[in-house]
């Protein structure tokens, strides 16, 4: 469980910076947990931009 845990952790903090790490993503054991990761890490980043955009909407 904990190389799942840590998988997914890699996973979220890679779609955070916006890269992708093919090998881990392709694990046949934890490549799922860090794509899973890795797609939640990108949806914060969505919606990071999101309410920045309303936020600057907003303000005009």
């Amino acid at each position: 469980m904990d190389d799942e845990l840590m998988a997914y952790n890699l996973g979220r903090a890679d779609g955070g910076a916006g890269r992708r790490d093919t090998t881990r993503a392709d694990d046949p054991h934890t490549g799922a947990d860090y794509r899973m990761g890795f797609l939640d890490g990108r949806i914060e980043v969505f919606q990071m931009l999101a309410q920045v955009r309303k936020f600057l909407d907003d303000g005009r």
